[in-house]
């Protein structure tokens, strides 16, 4: 089976939940959707969902919740089915 990373679009704080008080968006075991949201990217107190971009099985997330990410670096991994 093939990968594919799941990358930032742009720089920002990576969250792994939609708020604080929320479960997360999806847990490394899971499937998921081309277009299902796996993290959120907040930029000056703006939100941009970022979806998986592929259907398959989350496989990790390569950064921590509230970690500062770069645009194009990869936040995780889903193997393709």
């Amino acid at each position: 089976m093939s990968r594919h990373e799941v990358v930032s679009p742009i720089p920002g704080v990576f969250y792994r939940r939609p708020d604080p008080d929320s479960d997360v968006f999806a847990e490394p075991g899971a499937s998921v959707e081309s277009d299902q949201t796996v993290c959120l990217i907040e930029v000056m107190k703006s939100f941009h969902s970022v979806p998986a971009g592929a259907a398959g099985t989350l496989v990790e997330f390569l950064v921590e919740d509230e970690d500062v990410v770069d645009a194009g670096q990869p936040v995780a991994v889903v193997e393709v089915s």
